[in-house]
């Protein structure tokens, strides 16, 4: 048996053996997390337990098809006033990722972390990590397979919808022969993919337009054409009445553009918050750049949070860009 079985029968037996369960998932919640979040609060219900599920702040509306997404807490508008000594989190790289909902943890917690991200510290009693899943949704598939836990419809929906996110609609080259097999058998519960692709991924609001007219009119080519930098200041988010939701997808139309290597979103998300998502094509690993000013992610996917500026965000992290293009030899 392998480790990685191993640790997968031990969050089963954690989850048939305990009861009263929280479940938590990353601030700024994707696909991924959301879906990876429900479907375990699905499989706890089959099981008659109770479990919370809530996340630091709102959840996106356009999730909010996934069965059971009406019951996800927003701390921020719904503190619970208790904690719980029965933890699983989905989808967090490390304990800071979980925001808000730390404090939700009772001295006693024991928490089962399920995660795919390269860069999580392992912060829990349990460990269930796989870096080379595509998405946390892959490893919570096989969970249910380690648990004997009965697929449905419900729960079906809810893992191929973090499969199909964190793929980019099954673009990405995280998209393994595995997934496709996962994904194949799911639709055999009766998804919907038409309709998930079209919530998720085709969908956008009036307000992510506006940004993104204010993101491209501040776009900036650094090192020869090979990294796109956009910026979205907080009178940007202010003046479109714009959601964090919103910004969804804004750094990919840097590095699509032919010849970039590594595309970056700067978002003042209040004054002296800078949040920085990092997209690269194919060489540099953005998760070691990431992880470099304390956030982390996947060496095409990752970001983090700066304290100070946009302008002084964006000279830091194009300095950092600049060393790691030279390290892989584009940086002339």
């Amino acid at each position: 048996m392998s480790e990685y079985t191993a640790r997968l029968q031990d969050a089963a037996r954690f989850m048939r053996e305990h009861d009263d369960f929280l479940i938590i998932s990353h601030v700024s919640p994707d696909g991924d997390t959301t879906g990876s979040a429900l479907a375990v609060g699905l499989m706890l219900e089959q099981l008659g337990k109770r479990c919370t599920l809530v996340n630091e702040g709102e959840t996106p509306a356009k999730f909010g098809f996934m069965p059971g997404f009406e019951r996800i807490v927003n701390l921020r508008e719904q503190p619970l006033g208790r904690t719980f000594s029965c933890v699983i989190a989905v989808d967090a790289a490390d304990s800071k990722r979980i925001g808000e909902a730390a404090s939700l943890l009772a001295p006693d917690a024991r928490v089962v972390n399920i995660d795919h991200h390269p860069t999580n510290d392992r912060f829990g009693q349990v460990n269930v990590i796989r870096t080379d899943a595509a998405a946390t949704a892959e490893i919570i598939y096989e969970l249910a397979a380690a648990g004997q836990f009965p697929v449905d419809e419900s729960i079906a929906t809810c893992i191929y919808t973090g499969l199909l996110t964190d793929t980019g609609g099954f673009r990405y080259s995280n998209t393994t022969p595995r997934v496709m097999e996962i994904a194949a058998r799911l639709l055999a519960y009766g998804v919907k993919p038409g309709e998930i692709a079209e919530r998720c991924l085709e969908s956008i609001t009036l307000e992510h337009v506006h940004l993104l007219q204010r993101a491209l009119g501040a776009l900036k080519l650094h090192y020869r054409n090979r990294v796109a930098a956009l910026k979205v200041s907080h009178a940007d988010l202010t003046e479109t009445n714009a959601s964090p939701e919103d910004l969804s997808g804004l750094v990919n139309y840097g590095r699509n553009i032919e010849g970039v290597e590594v595309g970056v979103l700067l978002t003042e998300n209040a004054p002296g918050v800078v949040k920085v998502s990092l997209r690269s094509r194919s060489l540099v690993d953005v998760a070691e750049i990431a992880k470099s000013l304390g956030g982390g992610g996947h060496a095409r996917a990752a970001g983090c949070t700066l304290q100070g500026g946009l302008e002084q965000a964006e000279e830091l992290v194009l300095a950092k860009l600049g060393e790691a293009l030279a390290g892989v030899g584009l940086r002339d």
